[in-house]
């Protein structure tokens, strides 16, 4: 796919896009909160964009991880390359390659602050 689409200044695949855009209506499915998505690929060989979000229990954070692994999967044919913490379900990673979604519960979002530590990558705007 070709084609670009420019959000907040920023462009996006078509592809990446929809899949961004099904992990944030995905996680809203689920009554997720505060969803963030950085473009560090900039300044990370990690990956190319992070969504965060909130939960506000351990059995919430596990439905958005199984609400947003179901989606990819079934519209996609996507299953993350890594799946991390859904045991603890205090923070999992949800690793996508070109996208990697971390799911906290407030504390551990507020702790890690990872908006702080990524502060320097632009914010995208995207409405679920």
């Amino acid at each position: 796919m070709n084609q670009s689409s420019l959000i907040s200044g920023v462009m996006l695949d078509e592809t990446i896009k929809n899949l961004v855009q099904n992990i944030l209506e995905s996680a809203d499915d689920r009554k997720s909160a505060d969803p963030v998505v950085l473009d560090v690929s900039e300044i990370s060989y990690l990956s190319d964009f992070f969504v965060i979000l909130t939960g506000y229990s351990r059995a919430q954070v596990r439905a958005i991880c199984d609400s947003i692994e179901e989606r990819l999967e079934s519209q996609f044919g996507r299953k993350p390359i890594r799946l991390e913490g859904k045991q603890d379900a205090s923070w999992i990673l949800m690793d996508y390659g070109v996208i990697i979604v971390h799911i906290f519960l407030p504390t551990e979002r507020e702790y890690y602050n990872l908006e702080a530590f990524w502060g320097h990558a632009a914010r995208i705007s995207f409405t679920p």
